[in-house]
Order: structure tokens, then C-alpha cells, then sequence
């Protein structure tokens, strides 16, 4: 069977090329259309339709600078789709972009899957309406969302998180702080702080900064940036003398003694590997914008180690409350030795125990391919 996947960030890539190897597996005669990344080129044979790189557009103004790439890219995504021959759609997160693909797809006949499903239940519930039209099999990978979309009438399935294994599998690979940091010029004496902003140019615009701060009061610590996939050194030029890394960003979270994280997969990442953290979400800001963001957001905290543990793990600095002062006061109190540190290695402990077993993205492409077979 051909599937057409649509992945528009690092993060999905990564995912969608373990399902497409997964699906590979089980359908021997398997074809791929894919929007991605290096991981999933890999993972098919081929290039990518479209390279995340020029899909990941992040804020108002940033979108509204990027609005022609934005509708060209969608055009292409629907031609391709339209004369690919697709048997299915596989939409891999990316809900903005993803859920127009569906739509398309559904309207030509063409079977909708997501693997990992958007975050209505988060922000912008009203999607579920269209989620529930438009998807035939919703793959979950945080297991309080099955009663969500259940309850909403989106058949759903928890085919168990898809991190917990892929970095189990880096840890076991993972160069240790000596080497890596003799491979990179860092002196290997100094606790480590990993600076992990984000990988769209607006993350790294409004979060770095703020880390670069605190990391600057703290002479006897060693900050290291992890550069995302697609950018590049001029993008973190406002951190000027803390040295990038570009493509290690697991590598660098896992080895550090502490991470300054902007919210997303990279905090569970974090916490799987049992780095100790401070969540830094910086937006515009403004007071007003975290107070609409409270307004808009339906759960009690944005970082998904604390979602999965149902309770607070890392503290979350989000816009006017993450400062350079809050930061590094939060930062101090977790690392080595404190007892900061201990309570949050006792919470990723209870996040590992609730995410279950491995093999996500095997049990996603079995009830993928499964499902198409009785069609």
C-alpha cells in the first residue's frame, strides 16, 4: 500500500520514521509520500515533498511573514496527495497544517490516521468536532487522552509514547560528559547546563536570552546550547560565547547535570533521561498574554511530564514569570544534592511508570495496517 505522512517538525520526524519503519515491517510491499525531515528520507529511500525546515512557522507575525510559503506548501501537499495514489493519510501531530491534509483527504475518500494526536484538549477544543469527522483511528501516545476522545466520539487507541522507548535505545549510546565534552573543547570539570530553547526561530528569539542570563550568573557552570536540526549559528547569536552544538540535543540534555527547556517534547526527552529541569516559556512577555493564556488553556500545567504525572514535577516559567530572577531561583534548587533534585527524580520515576511498555510505533502501524486490510 502507498501512505502519504505529513510530519512538520524535528520532533515528528523522528516519530513518523519509526512508523514508517514499523509499517515496513508489516507491509513488505509499503510506499511512502511523506512532508518530513532527514529521519524519515532515511527511513522511505527519498526525499521529502516538503522539508519541515520550511514548514515550521511559530507566532502571529511570523506566520503572516511566511503566509505565500505557507499557502504553497499546502498546495503542493493537496496535489500530491490528490495524484499520489495514496491508500491512507497519516498525519504525525502538526495540527494546524495537518487537519486541512485531513480534510482534503477526506473528501477524497482517502483514510485519515493520527499519530500523535493534537492537544485539543489543551487549546482549541473546537477541533474535535472536525477530528471526529474527518479521522478514522485517533493513535494516542499520553494515556489520559483515550477517555478524552472517546467521551467526544473519536475512536481512539493508547499504542503507549513512542519517547519512552526511542530514548531508552540513545541512552544506551549516549557518549559519556568526559568524552563528549573533550570531543567539543568543554572542560569536562564543571557541572553542565543544557540551554534547549526550541527549534523555531521565534522560540529562540524569546526564550535564550533569558537562559543565556541566568547561565551568565553562574561562572562555575559550563552552559552548552543544543542547536535544533534546520537552524543554524546566526539563529543564536544573542547568547554570543556559549558555545552551540547542532544535532546532539538528547545527547546534551542526557549528560548535563541541569536543562533549561522550552516546554514541548523535549521535556519529556528531559525527564526520561533523568535531567533534572526548569521549564522556560518566554512568549511576548506580557502579563496580558499569560492571563489570556489562562484563559485559553484547559489544564492545569503546559509541560507533559507534569500532564502525565497529574501533578507539578518541573517548575514552568511562562511568559512575565520567566525571568532571569525566577529561573535561576528555580534552578538552584534542583541541582546535585539538593533535595529539589531528589523530589524531581521520585516524579520522572511516577512518569515512567504511567507511560507503560514499549513499542509505539510498532502497535501504531499494526492498527494502521490492520484496519486498512479490512477496508
Amino acid at each position: 500500500m502507498h501512505y502519504f505522512i505529513c510530519a512538520g517538525e524535528p520532533s515528528g520526524d523522528l516519530h513518523a520514521s519509526h512508523l514508517m519503519a514499523a509499517i515496513g515491517r508489516i507491509d513488505t510491499e509499503a510506499s511512502f509520500t511523506f512532508l518530513g525531515g532527514d529521519l524519515m528520507s532515511e527511513a522511505a529511500g527519498k526525499k521529502p515533498l516538503i522539508h519541515y525546515s520550511r514548514m515550521a512557522f511559530m507566532g502571529f507575525s511570523e506566520v503572516l511573514r511566511n503566509l505565500r510559503t505557507i499557502s504553497g506548501n499546502m498546495k503542493t501537499a493537496k496535489n500530491a496527495l490528490k495524484n499520489s495514489g495514496a491508500d491512507c493519510f497519516i498525519a504525525v501531530d502538526y495540527p494546524g497544517f495537518n487537519l486541512k491534509l485531513a480534510k482534503a483527504a477526506y473528501r477524497l475518500g482517502i483514510p485519515v490516521y493520527w499519530y500523535i494526536s493534537p492537544k485539543v484538549w489543551a487549546w482549541k477544543e473546537y477541533r474535535v468536532k472536525s477530528l471526529r469527522r474527518y479521522v478514522r483511528k485517533m493513535l494516542c501516545i499520553l494515556p489520559f487522552e483515550i477517555d478524552y476522545f472517546r467521551q467526544r466520539g473519536v475512536d481512539a487507541v493508547y499504542v503507549g509514547n513512542p519517547s519512552l522507548e526511542e530514548i531508552d535505545a540513545r541512552l544506551t549510546c549516549t557518549p559519556d560528559k568526559n568524552e563528549f565534552c573533550r570531543q567539543h573543547g568543554l572542560p569536562a570539570d564543571k557541572p553542565l547546563l543544557a540551554l534547549v530553547p526550541g527549534s523555531r526561530k521565534g522560540e529562540i528569539r524569546n526564550n535564550l536570552p533569558i537562559m543565556a542570563e541566568v547561565a551568565s550568573r553562574h561562572p562555575e557552570i559550563q552552559p552548552i546550547i543544543a542547536g535544533a536540526p534546520g537552524r543554524y549559528a546566526e539563529d543564536y547569536a544573542c547568547a554570543a560565547g556559549i558555545p552551540v552544538v547542532f544535532d546532539s540535543t538528547f545527547t546534551i540534555m542526557a549528560i548535563a547535570d541541569a536543562a533549561l527547556v522550552t516546554s514541548g517534547t523535549a521535556t519529556l526527552e528531559c525527564a526520561l533521561a533523568r535531567t533534572p529541569q526548569v521549564v522556560c516559556y518566554r512568549a511576548n512577555g506580557s502579563r496580558l498574554s499569560y492571563n489570556l493564556m489562562k484563559m485559553v488553556l484547559h489544564i492545569p500545567f503546559v509541560s507533559l511530564p507534569n500532564l502525565i504525572a497529574g501533578k507539578r514535577v518541573i517548575a514552568e516559567m511562562l511568559v512575565h514569570l520567566c525571568t532571569a530572577d525566577s529561573v535561576d531561583a528555580e534552578l538552584k534548587a534542583i541541582m546535585p544534592g539538593t533535595p529539589g533534585q531528589r523530589r524531581m527524580l521520585e516524579g520522572y520515576d511516577l512518569i515512567r511508570s504511567k507511560l507503560g511498555t514499549h513499542g509505539a510505533a510498532e502497535k501504531a502501524a499494526a492498527a494502521i495496517v490492520t484496519d486498512l486490510d479490512k477496508s
